[in-house]
C-alpha cells in the first residue's frame, strides 16, 4: 500500500528505472523489455556494452549522410570560391599561367572539406541528442549515482505507448534487478 502512495506522490513523471549489477542482466532485460512491447527507453552503463544499443531499440541515425553532404558542400564551396578568385575577382596573368590552374586549388579545397565535415558533425551530434542538456531526470534517483562505476541502469520513459506506471514498475521488478525506482521530472 505504502507503494501505491509512493507511486502518487510525482506529480510528473519520467519514467521507471531498473538497477543491475552486471552487464549481462542488463541485455536480458533490455532483450525482454522490448520484446514486451517498449520501445522508448534507455540504458545507462560506466562502459560501452556492445550489442545494447540494438536490443533497445535504437535506430542509424543520419550524422554519416550529413557530414558527407557537408564535406561535399565544403569541397565544392572552397573549389568554387578559389576559381572565383583567381578567375573573375582577381584575375592576375604571372608568368603566362592559366587563371583557373586546380592543382594549386587542391590544399585549401581539402582544408574547406575537412572544415565543413568537422562543424556539421558537430552540429549534428548537439542538434540529434538534443544537446546541451545540463539536466536529466535520471539524476533525480539517488541509486543512479553509481551508473558511472558499476551499476547498469533500464528506464522505462513515461512517452512510451505502453507504459502505465504500476504496470511497468511490475514488469521491471519480474526482470530481476536489485532496485526499482520511479523517476520524478
Amino acid at each position: 500500500m505504502s507503494e501505491h502512495v509512493a507511486l502518487q506522490e510525482f506529480s510528473s513523471i519520467h519514467g521507471a528505472m531498473v538497477e543491475f549489477s552486471s552487464p549481462d542482466d542488463l541485455m536480458i532485460a533490455a532483450h525482454q523489455a522490448y520484446s514486451s512491447g517498449y520501445r522508448r527507453m534507455d540504458a545507462y552503463t560506466p562502459m560501452p556494452i556492445e550489442g545494447l544499443a540494438e536490443a533497445i531499440g535504437y535506430k542509424k541515425n543520419y550524422v554519416a549522410l550529413a557530414v558527407l553532404i557537408g564535406a561535399l558542400t565544403g569541397a565544392t564551396g572552397g573549389f568554387c570560391f578559389l576559381e572565383w578568385i583567381s578567375g573573375v575577382a582577381y584575375a592576375l596573368n604571372v608568368g603566362g599561367r592559366p587563371l583557373n590552374s586546380w592543382p594549386a586549388f587542391i590544399p585549401i579545397t581539402f582544408e574547406c572539406t575537412i572544415l565543413f565535415s568537422a562543424i556539421t558533425s558537430l552540429l549534428c551530434v548537439l542538434l540529434m541528442n538534443g544537446l546541451p542538456k545540463p539536466y536529466h531526470p535520471v539524476f533525480n534517483v539517488p541509486a543512479f549515482a553509481r551508473a558511472s562505476t558499476d551499476r547498469f541502469f533500464l528506464c522505462i520513459e513515461s512517452t512510451d505507448p505502453k507504459f502505465r506506471v504500476e504496470e511497468t514498475v511490475d514488469f521491471l521488478r519480474g526482470l530481476g534487478g536489485n532496485e526499482v525506482s520511479v523517476v520524478p521530472a
